[in-house]
C-alpha cells in the first residue's frame, strides 16, 4: 500500500497545476510530438499513457558513452552500469538479471526492435548510439498491444538523426585513458521535385577501464537516407556496432584474502574500499560483439485520409563472451539473423474515428554454444562438466496481426483501443546428445566419484509455439488547453526466450515454460504550459509466470510479482536563462508467491528494487555563449537477495557540466562526475554466500571540443 508520504508529490502537483494558471498568461501550450506508443505520431497532450522524451539538447549535453549516462535522467528509469559497456536496466521493475531478464524490456531504433523477440540480451542497450540521436522516447509499462513480445515493463525507442547539411566532429578525453569521438556529416537537396538527404554518424570510444586489466573499444556507425516525392516518403537506415571488451567481474567479499585483493572493510561495505574495487579477479573475461541492422520505412499517402506503411528490415548479431559470473566460467557463443516486415493501413474514417490495421512478420535463425574450459567440478550440489554444455540452433517465426481504433468522442474526450495477436513458433534442433549427460553421453560424477546427472539439460529436437493476445484501452480528457488527464488498462507478454526453453537445468521439466504475462492499470495528469511542464502517474501491475534465477543458481519458472508506484516529472522555466527539472519515482516491487528453498517470501521486496529514485537538474546560461548544469541523482536503499536479509544503503551523486561556445564553429565542453567524490556501488548484489560489487568511479573530469562545419 502506498504510504502517506508517497502522496506528497501528488499534493505538490495539484498545487503546481492550480498556481500555474496564474503564470500561463494565455500563451500557447508547448507542443511535443511523440512517435512511440502508437502506430502514428501523436501530440504528447493527447496520449493515454506515460511516455517521456529525452530531447536532442539533453542528448548533446550529456554526450553519453554508457546507457546509464543519459537514461537515468528519465523518471522511474534506473540503469546500473556494470563493467565496460555492460548494463542492467529497470523500467517500472527491479533490476532483472539472469534468465528472464532478457526480453523484459523492448529496445528499438526508429520503431524496429534491435534484436529478435526470442533472442534478447540483458545488455541490449549497449549497441544503440545514444549520443547521436534525434531523441529517445521511454514508454513506462507494458505496450505489447502495439509492439508485441518483450514490451513487458517498458520500451526504449531511439530515433535517428535526420540528415542535415554540414557536419561536426567532437572529441572528449576522460579518466582511465578514455577517448570518445563523435562525428557526423550530411547533405540535403530540396532543389527539385524530389526532396532527399543523406546523413552519416560515427562514434568511437576507447576506454582503458576503471578496474585492472579491463577496458573496451566500441564503434557505432549510422547511415540514414531520406527520400520524399509527391505521396511517397522513404526513410532508410543502416546501423553497425562492434565491441572488443576486456571484462572485469564483480569484486566479491568471499574472495577477500584469496589472492586477488585484501581488505579490512566489512563485507557489506566492501564497495567503500577503492583499492579493492579497482582489482580484477576475472582477468580472462571478455566480450566480443558485433551487429548490423537495416530498415526502410516506406509511407505512401493514398489520399488525405488514407496511408500505407511498409517497413522491411534485416538484422544480424553475433556475440562471444566468458560467463565469468557463474562457477563454470563457460564461454558462450550466440548469433542470430533476421528478416522481417512491419506493415499497416491507416484510415481517417471521419473527423472522429481513425483506424489502423496491420501485420508484423519476422523470421529468425539463431545459434548458441556453451563450452566449459576448466575441468569437471561439483559444487553447491551441482555437477558442471568440462566441454560442451549446449550446442543448438533455432528457427523462429512470428506473425502478428493488429488493429487500433482512436475515437474522438468530443472536443475534450478521446478513447483509444488496440488489439494484437502474436503467434510465435520455435523449431529447435539439438546438435549434441540429449538429456543431462555430458556431450558424448557419459555421466557426470560427484566428489565421491558417483555417477550423477549433470546440471545442464538438453531437450531433444522439438517444436514449440505460443499464442499471445494483447489489448489496450485508454482515454485522454483535456481539461483545457494546458492540462489533460489520462488513464489506461493494458496487458503485456514476453514469449519464452530460446535460452529459457532450450538451455535448461536438470531439475526443470521440458515443455512447461509459459509466456510471462503482465496486467497493468495507470492514471495520470499532464500539463504543458509555456514555462511549466508536469507529468504525474500512478500505476499498478501484476505479473505471472515470472522467470528468474534464485540465489542458489537454480531457474524458477512460475513466479508471480506485484508492481505499483508513482512517477513524477517536472520542468520549470524559472527565468529565460534558468530552468529546473525534477524527476521522482516511488515503487514497490514485491514477490507474490512463496518459495522457501529460494528465500522467496510473498510480500518481500524483489532484490535490487530501490523504492525511491530521484533526479534533479538546474540549468543556467550565464551568457548566450555559456551554460552550466548541476545534476543530482538519488538511489534509495534496496535489498540484495529475495530473503531481504542483505541490503545496500543507496547513494546520492552530483555531476556538473559546462560548455562554452567559443565561436560559430567551436564549442568547448567539460564535465565533473561525482562532484563530492562519494564512495558508492554502481551495482550491488548478494549471491553464492558473498556480497558482490561493481565500485562506482571516484570524482572524474572530462574535457572536450566540438567543431562544426
Amino acid at each position: 500500500m502506498l504510504s502517506p508520504k508517497t502522496i506528497f508529490p501528488f499534493t505538490m502537483l495539484s498545487i503546481l497545476i492550480h498556481s500555474s494558471y496564474a503564470v500561463a498568461e494565455q500563451t500557447p501550450p508547448v507542443e511535443v510530438i511523440i512517435v512511440s506508443g502508437a502506430h502514428s505520431k501523436t501530440d504528447v497532450m493527447a496520449l493515454d499513457s506515460n511516455v517521456e522524451r529525452i530531447n536532442q539538447e539533453d542528448i548533446e549535453r550529456v554526450n553519453a558513452a554508457l546507457a546509464s549516462d543519459i537514461l537515468n535522467r528519465a523518471s522511474g528509469v534506473y540503469v546500473q552500469a556494470n563493467n565496460g559497456v555492460e548494463n542492467l536496466p529497470s523500467l517500472r521493475s527491479p533490476i532483472l538479471t539472469g534468465p528472464g531478464a532478457g526480453g523484459a524490456f523492448l529496445f528499438m531504433q526508429d520503431g524496429i526492435a534491435t534484436r529478435a523477440a526470442g533472442f534478447a540480451n540483458n545488455n541490449g542497450l549497449a549497441e544503440l548510439n545514444l549520443a547521436q540521436a534525434d531523441s529517445i522516447e521511454v514508454i513506462q509499462g507494458p505496450n505489447s498491444a502495439v509492439y508485441g513480445s518483450n514490451a513487458v515493463h517498458g520500451v526504449i525507442n531511439v530515433l535517428s538523426l535526420s540528415p542535415q547539411n554540414g557536419g561536426n566532429a567532437e572529441i572528449t578525453f576522460g579518466p582511465n585513458e578514455r577517448v570518445q569521438f563523435n562525428g557526423a556529416v550530411g547533405h540535403v537537396d530540396n532543389t527539385t521535385e524530389v526532396s532527399q538527404g543523406v546523413g552519416l554518424t560515427l562514434q568511437v570510444i576507447d576506454d582503458g577501464g576503471y578496474q585492472d586489466e579491463s577496458g573496451f573499444t566500441s564503434t557505432k556507425l549510422g547511415l540514414r537516407h531520406d527520400f520524399q516525392r509527391d505521396k511517397l516518403t522513404i526513410q532508410s537506415t543502416l546501423s553497425g556496432f562492434d565491441l572488443d571488451q576486456d571484462t572485469a567481474g564483480f569484486i566479491a567479499s568471499g574472495d577477500n584474502g584469496e589472492g586477488c585483493f585484501s581488505s579490512t572493510f566489512a563485507p557489506s561495505e566492501l564497495y567503500k574500499d577503492r583499492s579493492a574495487m579497482e582489482k580484477n579477479c576475472d582477468t580472462d573475461a571478455y566480450r566480443q560483439w558485433s551487429s548490423l541492422r537495416g530498415a526502410s520505412h516506406i509511407n505512401y499517402q493514398l489520399d488525405a485520409n488514407q496511408a500505407l506503411n511498409f517497413t522491411p528490415y534485416f538484422r544480424t548479431n553475433s556475440m562471444e563472451f566468458r560467463q565469468h559470473y557463474l562457477p563454470s566460467r563457460a564461454i558462450e557463443e550466440n548469433s542470430h539473423y533476421s528478416v522481417g516486415l512491419n506493415s499497416d493501413y491507416q484510415w481517417q474514417v471521419n473527423s472522429a474515428v481513425a483506424l489502423v490495421v496491420g501485420l508484423d512478420a519476422d523470421w529468425t535463425h539463431g545459434e548458441l554454444t556453451e563450452t566449459q574450459e576448466q575441468g569437471d567440478m561439483f559444487s553447491f550440489g551441482k555437477a558442471r562438466q568440462q566441454g560442451v554444455h549446449f550446442d543448438y540452433e533455432v528457427n523462429a517465426t512470428t506473425l502478428a496481426p493488429f488493429i487500433q481504433v482512436n475515437w474522438q468522442v468530443n472536443n475534450a474526450l478521446s478513447v483509444n483501443s488496440s488489439l494484437r495477436v502474436d503467434y510465435t513458433d520455435y523449431d529447435y534442433n539439438n546438435l549434441i546428445s540429449d538429456g543431462t549427460t555430458k556431450a558424448d553421453g557419459s555421466f557426470c560424477v560427484n566428489n565421491d566419484d558417483e555417477e550423477v546427472s549433470c546440471l545442464y539439460q538438453r531437450p531433444a529436437d522439438r517444436d514449440d509455439s505460443f499464442n499471445n493476445t494483447s489489448a489496450k484501452i485508454g482515454a485522454n480528457y483535456r481539461l483545457n488547453e494546458y492540462v489533460s488527464l489520462f488513464a489506461n488498462w493494458t496487458n503485456g507478454f514476453r514469449a519464452p526466450q530460446t535460452t529459457d526453453l532450450y538451455r535448461l537445468q536438470n531439475q526443470q521439466t521440458i515443455g512447461t515454460i509459459e509466456s510471462e504475462e503482465v496486467n497493468s492499470i495507470e492514471a495520470g495528469v499532464r500539463s504543458a504550459f509555456q514555462n511549466l511542464q508536469i507529468q504525474a502517474v500512478i500505476y499498478s501491475m501484476q505479473k505471472d509466470h515470472f522467470f528468474f534465477r534464485d540465489d542458489d543458481g537454480l531457474n524458477v519458472t512460475d513466479g508471480e510479482t506485484d508492481h505499483k508506484g508513482i512517477e513524477l516529472s517536472t520542468l520549470y522555466q524559472l527565468l529565460e536563462n534558468l530552468s529546473i527539472s525534477v524527476n521522482y519515482a516511488y515503487a514497490q516491487h514485491e514477490y507474490d508467491f512463496d518459495r522457501p528453498s529460494s528465500g522467496v517470501i510473498s510480500g518481500n521486496d524483489i532484490d535490487t528494487a530501490p523504492r525511491h529514485q530521484g533526479n534533479a537538474r538546474i540549468n543556467w546560461q550565464p551568457t548566450a555563449e555559456t551554460e552550466l548544469e548541476l545534476e543530482w541523482q538519488h538511489i534509495g536503499r534496496y535489498y540484495l537477495d529475495p530473503a531481504n536479509a542483505h541490503e545496500y544503503q543507496g547513494h546520492d551523486l552530483l555531476h556538473l557540466r559546462g560548455q562554452w561556445q567559443l565561436n560559430k564553429r567551436v564549442n568547448l565542453t567539460a564535465k565533473l562526475e561525482n562532484l563530492t567524490d562519494q564512495k558508492y556501488a554502481s551495482r550491488a548484489d548478494y549471491a553464492f554466500g558473498s556480497y558482490r560489487y561493481f565500485g562506482g568511479q571516484p570524482r572524474a573530469i572530462y574535457v572536450g571540443a566540438n567543431y562544426s562545419f
